[in-house]
């Protein structure tokens, strides 16, 4: 799977240009307190095992995707890994559970409570009395204290990525005793249970220079399971070491070596048996479960390869029962027994020794992912359509409703996530997914997939089927943004400034429409086309010199349904770009988007697409604006009014005349999905925030900026044998009880998780 993804708590601040109004909204569907959240789709699947039968001792290597720029989670350029590693290493007052909610972490904190409400908001933190820093100190207030004035927004010499809730922090102060902490808010703040995650020693926080750059490649003061060894930026690897002042369950393992390793290289390292965990893609999953599947019983080779191919060796291969030397030999007397000359014959024997050498190769390969299995599970993140409202055509609400209308979701989400064996059903929320508190189905604020009210709202936004569209002059475009990249031109790849026909299909030109033959008004048809802007979806089908679908099919056939005409508005065709990444773990997002752009030439809607490289894909499009369509995934956590506002939040103007979308790369917002974030963010009625969060979704959805369409799968090769780890699902990994299972001890996994 493509990771085109983007975390709610590192913020990218972009800078456009948008005129939005408020949107109207349609009765509300999906957002009743009565409607559950329902079950996480999917459990985690991580091997569990008891701490008593997990050996003590022993080296993890985890792949992970780079190696991090800083171990400060509160910067900018945090990444996946300096995540990993902060929950490894630092306190976290609460972790989250394997239904995606908040659990209070004891080994930290004994317990946590708003013990007033009036005049102010005021939260008690009482610690575990044995929690220490690496350095011997107790975790206590001035921890708590210094973190909150680095984070708060109220000193600019602090690079931070984000204040959300620190910035509502009227005080911090020790409480009854050294092992309390009070914290007294300005504003009410319902998701206080966010705030001091991962908790800094005031070593870090306690000045501007030491966070900005005490803590980029070094964390000297810890207070975790594991300690941080080294960063070794020469090898591509983090090593976590145990360490010796944790107070809590012993971690099992010695060390943890986070080891950056590209997506496309990791079943090499695999087999070369330098990795024992890693998340992988469909084909490298399909290939060690094959791997691990059914076994000769006299070989233990492989029964089946690829594709439901006999494995190499295995009985029915091409050089099954061949021993090498002796059997080329015995084809070469053959042959110049049979009247072949010696130098067809010896190119017989190299030709039979190069293939033996590669099923050899296989046969190695197999036999070392034999010793992984694949553990799989959704993960806490959705992908969507995104629809960038900044301007052109989707900058109308009708043209993004259609678009949206004439998606079908359930196929989509089938199309990724049924070939590999996990529920595929279509996520029906922007704030949270299946199991969450917040968790309902808000999708009947937009409608369901319906092709012919998608083109209903076309027509009465002014596009019309097979209308007129003129000859465009070079270099100009059909209706839609413009940008660059690699394109597609009938398979092949072709750049910018491409001096050929552009092959545009010219609706209308000379009276005629396509498929009418010549004269007829309402015709219906098309042609593949490919333009300058990317690879062309036309709505019609090929057909030759403008006949009608069929017609030059064997006498008898029936002939194909018409497609939908393309639709026209001023005389340009109405032609979205969707960029995509073009880089190797992207293939499911392609195949989303080619049936996507399929979906949308039913309603007379074509599609360029455009693909440009993994790392420009977010910076120079997405976050920019460069695109009308895209696919990219939103993480849920399990904060959603605080971490999804900023993510549909109205733009607004900024001090020097731009336009301020921080996280809302669609650049659609109105002020009542604000208001209602604003809401659920300043009510402590936990019932009351979930149902304002409902509401927003609701309205998020009839905005149609952007469109869930799947759970994200988690798929993790796994080294047999190695308990507590794998795909974690919504659940914080317990990283102390990670380790290889003891001789022995393998056999059936427990149903229930290990408790920490």
């Amino acid at each position: 799977m493509s990771h085109v993804r983007v975390g709610p708590r590192a913020v990218t601040r972009s800078v456009a240009f948008l005129t939005a109004g408020v949107l109207a909204v349609p009765a509300l569907a999906g957002c009743t307190s009565d409607e559950p959240a329902g079950k996480p789709l999917a459990a985690q699947d991580v091997a569990a095992a008891p701490r008593s039968r997990v050996a003590d001792g022993g080296t993890l290597r985890w792949a992970v995707d780079s190696v991090p720029e800083t171990l400060n989670a509160f910067q900018a350029d945090a990444d996946d890994t300096t995540n990993r590693v902060a929950q490894a290493v630092l306190p976290s007052m609460y972790r989250t559970d394997d239904t995606g909610r908040p659990a209070r972490n004891p080994d930290y904190l004994e317990s946590a409570e708003v013990v007033d409400t009036e005049p102010k908001q005021v939260v008690v933190y009482k610690l575990n009395q044995q929690a220490v820093w690496s350095d011997g100190r107790e975790i206590g207030a001035a921890d708590f204290a210094a973190q909150w004035r680095a984070l708060s927004g109220k000193d600019s010499a602090y690079w931070t990525a984000r204040n959300a809730g620190y910035d509502r922090i009227e005080k911090v102060e020790r409480g009854a005793g050294d092992l309390e902490v009070k914290v007294t808010f300005s504003r009410p703040y319902a998701d206080w249970q966010s705030l001091f995650t991962p908790l800094y020693p005031k070593d870090v926080t306690g000045t501007p220079d030491a966070f900005n750059d005490g803590a980029r490649r070094e964390l000297k003061v810890t207070a975790g399971p594991f300690a941080v060894q080294k960063v070794d930026t020469k090898d591509d690897e983090v090593v976590l070491a145990g360490n010796p002042r944790w107070w809590g369950e012993p971690a099992k393992l010695e060390q943890i070596v986070l080891r950056a390793v590209p997506r496309d290289k990791r079943v090499s390292e695999l087999v070369a048996g330098k990795l024992d965990l890693a998340e992988v893609d469909p084909e490298t999953a399909d290939e060690v479960g094959l791997a691990a599947g059914p076994r000769d019983a006299g070989t233990g080779t492989p029964l089946m390869g690829p594709q439901g191919t006999p494995a190499a060796g295995a009985p029915g291969s091409p050089l099954a029962g061949d021993r090498g030397r002796s059997a080329a030999q015995a084809l070469r007397s053959w042959a110049l027994a049979n009247g072949s000359d010696e130098e067809a014959a010896e190119e017989e024997v190299l030709a039979r020794e190069e293939r033996r050498e590669t099923e050899a190769k296989a046969q190695r390969r197999q036999r070392a992912l034999s010793g992984f299995e694949v553990r799989k599970s959704l993960e806490p993140a959705y992908t969507q359509l995104a629809l960038n409202g900044a301007d052109g055509p989707l900058a109308d609400e009708r043209v993004r409703r259609a678009v949206a209308r004439a998606l079908d979701r359930k196929k989509l989400a089938e199309a990724v996530l049924k070939p590999l064996g996990l529920p595929a059903e279509p996520v029906g929320s922007h704030v949270a997914l299946a199991g969450q508190p917040a968790y309902a189905d808000g999708s009947g604020a937009l409608g369901d997939q319906n092709a012919k009210e998608a083109r209903a709202l076309l027509a009465d936004a002014g596009w019309v089927p097979g209308g007129p569209v003129k000859k465009t002059e070079k270099g100009e475009k059909a209706a839609g943004a413009e940008g660059d990249g690699e394109k597609e031109k009938d398979g092949k790849k072709s750049e910018d400034g491409d001096d050929g026909d552009d092959g545009t299909y010219i609706v209308g030109e000379d009276g005629k429409n396509p498929g009418d033959g010549g004269d007829g008004e309402n015709g219906e048809g098309g042609a593949k086309a490919d333009a300058e802007s990317g690879e062309k979806h036309n709505s019609g089908k090929n057909t030759a010199q403008g006949g009608a679908p069929g017609a030059y099919a064997p006498k008898g056939t029936a002939a194909p349904a018409a497609a939908a005409a393309p639709v026209a508005k001023d005389g340009k065709a109405l032609t979205l770009r969707f960029v995509l990444p073009s880089g190797p773990g992207s293939e499911a997002l392609r195949t989303v988007a080619g049936r996507v752009s399929d979906m949308l030439d039913e309603i007379g809607i074509d599609t360029a697409i455009t693909k440009v490289p993994d790392e420009s894909y977010f910076k120079d499009h997405i976050a920019s604006g460069a695109y009308d369509l895209a696919l990219y995934s939103w993480p849920a956590t399990a904060f959603p009014a605080t971490d999804a506002r900023p993510v549909y939040a109205k733009p607004v103007p900024a001090a020097d005349g731009s336009l301020n979308v921080a996280q809302n790369y669609t650049r659609v917002g109105t002020d009542q999905v604000d208001q209602l974030f604003d809401r659920a963010m300043s009510t402590l009625d936990r019932k009351e925030a979930r149902d304002l969060l409902r509401k927003a979704d609701s309205r998020i959805w009839a905005a149609a900026g952007s469109v869930p369409l799947y759970q994200r799968p988690q798929l993790t090769a796994a080294r047999k044998g190695l308990a507590n780890a794998g795909a974690f699902g919504f659940e914080t990994p317990v990283y102390e009880d990670m380790g290889f299972l003891k001789k022995g001890a393998q056999g059936p996994r427990p149903a229930a998780s290990p408790s920490s």
